[in-house]
This record gives structure tokens, C-alpha cells and sequence, in this order.
């Protein structure tokens, strides 16, 4: 009989350990005593199984803090949905607390028996979040990219997500096979009129939920750093006024979108209407503070999933 591969072994004993640990509710002596191990390999399975991301931990219980600051938001900015998770000073991460507290809502949604359309944006936070949901049998929604998922070289966008929310999700998948960005007002004319783009502009139009990241401008600004847009002309937008961006489309510090060349050139499918629909930004940090303020200002969004310390300057600010 063929051997699996050491690293798989491996990581079958980290999960056994991480599903005692966690789910089992077994001490590491226990765990060292089922599986016929040292303490030690025990504890550093354990480890493995989070390190590698084979545990995801949900926290049922409220927060009172962080429902307060929710709700403070909610009266603020008009909103529908607001979430509010704990923050963690000690760590850098943009998407820790916040993926996971996405991926409960997009499952909330993916779990309701009546046929849905879910629009879904792109970005780090949104695939980390991604990475969270369990597999699902939804054959009644219908998901969409609201972004293309193609660089200004024709490579492949690493952070569009729903070629990885569809190894998830059994349900019916549109992605928008176009660049974020084209080369003029012209090309996006020509390439919306083809008939797979016409459908997914759209069902975007006609979806109940969006769930998209927020981007913050400047050199380091993720349209730069993943390939769509070149850092003289992101810095030209930020001297324009610019203050953010969501699934390529800009917007001022007002929330009012830019009038200029560069969102007559955005390939995106448009923002559904918030009168209709629930669009909700994930996003959080000193980095976002600005993007986040102007599109809640302009109702961009009418959701936002954060930590308490962002919640803390949007409520201040």
C-alpha cells in the first residue's frame, strides 16, 4: 500500500490534536495518552494545527464594549449591519478578529433558504475571511465578483476571491473577467457590452448583499502594490482630493465619487444601490481611518464590520 507523504502525517496528527484540543475539550496529557505520544508532541501538534489554520475559533458570547460602540455606529452613519470586534494592540495583522467576524456574516447570509445574490469585493481582508467559511451546499444563491480579476499585464489578481469562495461554496459563480482598470471610458463601453459581463453587471445591480474591502490611497495603496494602478497616478488622485477606494471606484473625503478620468476607466461593476442592499465594509486600522470615515460619510456603505479601536476614531472624528 502506497505511504502518504511525511508532511501529510503530519499534519493528520496536528488536526487529530488540534480536534481533541479544541473541539474534545482533552488536556495535552490526555491527548499525548490517546495518540501514544510525549506530552511535549502533544503540545507542539497542538501548536501546528493553529499555526497551520486548521483550528478557526468563533466567539459566540457578546462583548458589551464592542456592542456599544456598534450600536454608537449604527445612530452615527444611518447603518444596517455594524460589528464591532475586540482589538489587539500587540498585533499588526489587518485581518485578525475582522476575517473571522466577516465569515460569520457571509455564512449568516449563505444560510438562509431563500435564493439570494451575494456581491463580493476583493482584497486581503475579504480572502482571509473567505478562508474562515466551512464548506456549504447553497445551489439556490448566486455569487458575484464585483471586481475583475485580471492585472493592467494580463496576470492573474491573487486577492480576487471568489475563485476561492467557490472552492467553498457549492453554489452558482460569476466571476467579472475583466481588469479593474481598462484604458479608457471607450474599452469599458466595448467590453461591458459583451453578453457574460452585461449578466454580471447585472446581477451585481440586483444583489441583496455586498461584502467589500476598503482601500486606502497612496504609494502603499493595495491598487498600487498588487499591479492595477502606477504610483504617479495614484499620487496624482491624492492630490486631486482622492480618499479611498472600493472595488476600484474613488472617492472623496465627502464620500462623493470622483468626477475625473479614473472612474470612467473603472471596469468594476458598480456598487449595488444601498436603498436596496446591505454593502458591508470590512476594514480596520490607522491606515484605514480616512477611506473608512469618507465612505461612511458618503454612504459608500451602510455596513461595516471593525475593531473597537477603529470604531473609537469613526465615532470621535
Amino acid at each position: 500500500m502506497a505511504r502518504r507523504p511525511e508532511g501529510n502525517n503530519r499534519l493528520d496528527d496536528a488536526a487529530r490534536a488540534g480536534w481533541l484540543y479544541y473541539v474534545a475539550g482533552r488536556t495535552q496529557d490526555e491527548i499525548a495518552s490517546i495518540m501514544g505520544i510525549s506530552r511535549q508532541s502533544a503540545q507542539r501538534l497542538v501548536s501546528l494545527a493553529m499555526a497551520e489554520r486548521l483550528i478557526k475559533v468563533r466567539l459566540d458570547h457578546p462583548i458589551a464594549a464592542c456592542l456599544e460602540l456598534g450600536l454608537r455606529l449604527k445612530e452615527k452613519f444611518d447603518l444596517r449591519h455594524v460589528d464591532v470586534v475586540p482589538s489587539d494592540p500587540g498585533s499588526s495583522s489587518t485581518t485578525v478578529g475582522i476575517a473571522e467576524a466577516g465569515a460569520a456574516e457571509i455564512e449568516r447570509w449563505l444560510k438562509s433558504a431563500d435564493p439570494i445574490i451575494l456581491a463580493i469585493g476583493t482584497g486581503r481582508t475579504l480572502k482571509a475571511a473567505i478562508d474562515q467559511l466551512p464548506a456549504m451546499e447553497c445551489p439556490q444563491h448566486r455569487i458575484v465578483s464585483l471586481t475583475g480579476n485580471i492585472r493592467l499585464d494580463g496576470s492573474a489578481a491573487y486577492y480576487n476571491v471568489i475563485f476561492s469562495m467557490a472552492d467553498a461554496i457549492k453554489a452558482r459563480h460569476f466571476p467579472m473577467p475583466l481588469p479593474v482598470l481598462v484604458s479608457s471610458p471607450e474599452e469599458r463601453a466595448v467590453l461591458h457590452n459583451q453578453a457574460l459581463v452585461k449578466f454580471a453587471l447585472q446581477l451585481g445591480s440586483e444583489a441583496n448583499v455586498a461584502f467589500v474591502g476598503v482601500g486606502e490611497l497612496g504609494e502603499r495603496a493595495p491598487l498600487c502594490e498588487d499591479g492595477f494602478l502606477a504610483q504617479d497616478e495614484m499620487l496624482r488622485l491624492v492630490d486631486e482630493g482622492a480618499a479611498g477606494e472600493i472595488c476600484g471606484w474613488m472617492f472623496d473625503r465627502d464620500g462623493q465619487m470622483m468626477s475625473g478620468s479614473i472612474n470612467r476607466r473603472v471596469a468594476s461593476v458598480p456598487l449595488p444601490s444601498r436603498d436596496s442592499a446591505t454593502v458591508i465594509g470590512i476594514a480596520k486600522g490607522q491606515r484605514k481611518y480616512v477611506a473608512l470615515r469618507a465612505a461612511l460619510k458618503g454612504r459608500v456603505i451602510n455596513g461595516l464590520i471593525t475593531d473597537e479601536t477603529t470604531a473609537e476614531f469613526l465615532l470621535n472624528n
